[in-house]
């Protein structure tokens, strides 16, 4: 990104001039604009340069330019990180050996993780290639609730290469888990961290003697 021209790089007769709010001042001439800036102790910035006159707006450029970069480090923060697997298969692979790689390809499709599949051919298999193709076309065939063929087969030398790509809502949920599960970890150091409240001390009650009777009234002593 180029960067723009400020204060007196800006060249030109005459500018549109936008307030730090956004509020538009009008055109006027270069001059006034640059005493503006001084006077509010801000910068001229030309946020658009092919209009005739020039826009430009009244910013502190340092601290634009320093939250623009806190954005763009929060997205590339929030961006799903997509890895490449590889996963490499035989042309006479027994049946226990498929199964086991493609429990391997499921497991990385459902992690959010593309699958690079290559089928490698020895000697006289190179000139059978459909094989290859129905083998990989079988594998796409068993994963397809997961994911879909994203590069279709093709002849790299002595190998045959496909990749497939997980479905984009598995690939979302699985950048769900990921982030529920760091605000989960973060939840919990928190609270391992913070200090322990005692509970406040209540000073015990001292033990009372029970109520002496009353004395006996006139009538109860006459009786007596």
């Amino acid at each position: 990104m180029t960067e723009p021209r400020i204060n007196d790089r800006i060249r030109v007769p005459e500018v549109r001039l936008v307030g730090p709010e956004g509020e538009q001042v009008g055109i006027v001439s270069i001059g006034e604009a640059l005493r503006l800036a001084q006077d509010s102790e801000l910068d001229l910035v030309e946020v658009a340069p092919m209009a005739r006159p020039p826009v430009v707006k009244l910013m502190d450029y340092g601290k634009f330019k320093y939250e623009a970069a806190q954005k763009e480090r929060e997205a590339r923060r929030n961006q799903t990180q997509t890895v490449i697997k590889e996963m490499r298969l035989r042309l006479k692979i027994d049946p226990h050996d498929y199964e086991t790689k493609k429990g391997h390809v499921v497991r990385f499709l459902k992690g959010g993780d593309k699958v690079k599949i290559t089928v490698m051919f020895r000697g006289r298999e190179q000139s059978r290639p459909e094989m290859g193709y129905r083998l990989l076309q079988r594998l796409a065939g068993d994963v397809t609730d997961l994911g879909i063929v994203e590069s279709n087969p093709k002849q790299d030398g002595r190998n045959m290469v496909m990749v497939i790509a997980p479905h984009r809502n598995q690939a979302a949920q699985q950048a769900q888990i990921v982030e529920r599960k760091k605000a989960k970890a973060a939840e919990n150091a928190g609270e391992e961290s913070a200090p322990a409240v005692d509970a406040p001390y209540e000073k015990p009650l001292a033990p009372q003697a029970p109520p002496k009777p009353a004395p006996p009234g006139p009538e109860e002593a006459d009786q007596a």
